[in-house]
């Protein structure tokens, strides 16, 4: 896919995050899993509750300290799930770890506002960021990976998916017209963005579809 077709076709991307979390992120940048574990010292057998086993609810890396970051849950994919799943001969383990190497994006909102009304979710308030995708993939083309599906979800089917489900911008398949042959459904950088606030147009703070306030 052509770099500038795809930021024309999602100008806007969108990314979760807890509440109370966007001064943490503008100061110290939006971190994968396994980037924050890297910035709070977590390391050897240490990580692997974290990093590749599912974390069936949010983990603090750093309990009781104030540069402690929280990792969010992945009840969606249980390993028993993963396994009807996975094609390729990942192991569930495997696939933690790779989820856990990225930094997410929806590439559309309604996916976000999914995501926002969720059952564990929709009581929740959260912080809400809309990046620039023109800025964010220019400045990362090289660490961008585009998914064609939700690839932390496993319900209410388990989808298949292998590693090779995460392509580069120009391996994702495109029509001769430009357009993605099949929707990008989550634009992800590897490993961290530590620029995003560079990128960031606007942070809502959010319950559900509701937007409680802006931010910034």
């Amino acid at each position: 896919m052509d770099i500038e077709q795809l930021i024309a076709r999602y100008p806007r991307v969108y990314h979760m995050a807890e509440q109370g979390t966007w001064d943490s992120i503008r100061r110290r940048g939006l971190f994968s899993a396994s980037a924050a574990l890297d910035v709070c010292g977590i390391s050897g057998d240490a990580r692997a509750a974290y990093e590749t086993h599912q974390r069936t609810s949010m983990m603090d890396v750093l309990p009781g300290r104030a540069d402690s970051i929280v990792l969010r849950d992945q009840k969606p994919m249980p390993p028993k799930r993963l396994e009807l799943a996975l094609i390729d001969g990942t192991s569930p383990a495997e696939w933690y770890a790779l989820i856990n190497s990225k930094v997410f994006f929806w590439a559309q909102e309604h996916r976000l506002l999914t995501l926002l009304n969720a059952r564990d979710y929709r009581n929740k308030e959260h912080d809400v960021l809309t990046v620039d995708s023109a800025t964010l993939i220019r400045q990362h083309a090289e660490r961008v990976r585009l998914c064609p599906m939700n690839s932390g979800n496993t319900w209410p089917v388990p989808h298949r998916r292998g590693a090779g489900i995460f392509q580069s911008i120009t391996d994702y398949a495109a029509r001769p017209s430009g357009a993605p042959s099949r929707e990008v459904v989550e634009i992800v950088v590897e490993h961290s963005v530590p620029d995003i606030a560079r990128h960031v147009t606007e942070v809502r703070r959010m319950k559900g579809s509701a937007v409680l306030s802006k931010i910034a």
